[in-house]
């Protein structure tokens, strides 16, 4: 009975880390949420006590929050590049699509 308790618990915390967020949050979400529980499971098989459980935990959800938030990819137009005008001015911009087709 315990381990569906924690089993909803979890599918539950998944479900509410996807409301309104944007997709780099909802990575580090997930990644924190991943990351605890393997470091539950692997804090418990090292130390077979709460603590090692706990501080395992902790330390899954750390590493597993900036690993998710560090390999979200980025999307078009947020890259800014450097234009050129005719009075010689340099100005940025977001990209156009001659910067993602390799035509500039």
């Amino acid at each position: 009975m315990r381990l569906h308790t924690t089993i909803a618990a979890m599918l539950m915390a998944v479900a509410l880390a996807g409301c309104e967020t944007s997709e780099q949050q909802q990575r580090a979400g997930t990644g924190a949420l991943v990351g605890g529980a393997g470091g539950a499971l692997v804090g418990q098989a090292i130390g077979r006590d709460t603590k090692s459980t706990l501080i395992g935990a902790g330390a899954g959800a750390l590493l597993g929050a900036a690993v998710g938030s560090a390999t979200t990819p980025q999307r078009r137009g947020q890259e800014m590049c450097r234009y050129q005008d005719r009075g010689g001015r340099i100005y940025t911009a977001p990209c156009d699509e001659r910067y993602y087709n390799g035509n500039y």
